[in-house]
């Protein structure tokens, strides 16, 4: 052992008494440094875009393990991986009739993300009495315009014809979603050609609730608005600022003012095009929230005051709410004018029926006889 010691005390000493390589120190530290930025960079880009999103929902999960929350799915409506939704009911829900619908679209950019990472959407607004269906998308590099909207679309085509299956009500779908869900869910609202293209009516979206979401961002500037959009013509067309129109579903468009992600100023600018038109649309800023406080803040317990903010909730759930009262005054107003238009039509054939019954064919006969010469 001794042996050993005294050999690696004399090569210790050798190798101090060697002359250094100029610069080979500082070498290999640049080739170490470049190595641990290049971890950095791939970790960022890949492993915590996903990563980020999963920390909410599992959070969200231990503080509703208790919750009588159904979930169905994944459930495919098209024939790619992404192209999945997941369905959330409440089981104390009400057997004998039918729940609004709540139809969320994830964010990450267009380009990472899923609907079962958001999990938490589907356990917060489901006891509100919502049938909640969280839909995944097509993603980049296969994602690219129009393939979110298409896979909107069809998400939604799948959501009327199937919803019944699961206690939601078909004549009652909202969508919300945040960052590029937002701009799926606001496009879908906007511009028609997505649902018409596969038969639906103008009226299947009744609200529209946008989270932080991109709806005037040209010239493009973000990779990932690059990778999505750059490869279209027309351009303006995937901006939903341009298709703001009168007859828009009501529109609740909420903004962080911290977010360094998705300026601010785009949902000003739509709301600001919405309002020009006479469409009903709400605006609300959240002042101390960024680009992913204002939806962490759905899951819990960061909805608590206690530990967080629930404005957010508060302000999605006012908006849901009033407008499912609006609704069910419509439904009030058009069931009486049904009433009374089938009055109308009962008393009109009424009276055809006694004007009818007044000249019967008797009497035409009679009267006929009354002029006929006699026999004689």
């Amino acid at each position: 052992m001794g042996k050993h010691r005294a050999s690696w005390k004399r090569w210790s000493r050798e190798l101090e008494k060697k002359p250094k390589e100029p610069g080979g120190c500082c070498l290999f530290q640049m080739i170490f440094v470049l190595a641990l930025t290049i971890l950095a960079y791939n970790l960022w880009n890949w492993v915590w875009p996903n990563v980020r999103h999963d920390i909410p929902n599992t959070i969200d999960r231990a503080f509703s393990y208790n919750d009588r929350i159904e979930q169905r799915g994944p459930l495919a409506y098209g024939n790619h991986e992404d192209r999945k939704l997941y369905i959330y009911r409440s089981e104390d829900a009400p057997e004998d009739g039918l729940l609004p619908v709540l139809v969320f679209f994830h964010g990450g950019g267009w380009a990472n993300g899923d609907p079962a990472q958001y999990g938490f959407i589907g356990r917060n607004f489901a006891p509100k009495g919502f049938v909640v269906v969280n839909v995944g998308y097509r993603l980049l590099p296969e994602g690219k315009y129009p393939a979110m909207l298409a896979d909107g679309a069809a998400a939604l085509r799948w959501t009327t014809q199937n919803i019944r299956k699961y206690g939601g009500d078909p004549e009652r779908i909202y969508l919300m979603g945040h960052s590029a869900g937002a701009y799926n869910a606001v496009m879908l609202g906007l511009d028609r050609r997505w649902t018409r293209r596969l038969g639906l009516p103008d009226d299947t979206i009744d609200g529209v609730i946008g989270l932080a979401g991109p709806y005037d961002f040209l010239p493009l500037e973000s990779d990932n608005a690059k990778d999505a959009f750059g490869e279209t013509q027309r351009i303006a067309e995937t901006q939903p600022v341009n298709f703001a129109r009168r007859n828009a579903p009501p529109m609740l468009l909420a903004t962080g003012f911290q977010d360094e992600s998705v300026e601010r100023d785009n949902a000003e600018a739509l709301y600001d095009a919405l309002a020009a038109k006479g469409a009903r649309a709400r605006h609300v800023v959240f002042n101390d929230l960024g680009h992913a406080g204002i939806i962490m803040t759905l899951a819990r317990p960061f909805d608590d005051s206690r530990f967080g903010d629930p404005r957010v909730e508060d302000a999605v759930t006012t908006f849901l709410r009033e407008l499912e009262q609006d609704a069910a005054r419509e439904r009030t107003r058009a069931a009486r004018r049904a009433r009374e238009l089938q009055a109308t039509r009962d008393a009109q054939s009424q009276a055809e029926a006694q004007g009818a019954a007044a000249t019967s064919p008797g009497d035409e006969v009679q009267a006929s006889g009354d002029i006929q010469p006699s026999g004689g």
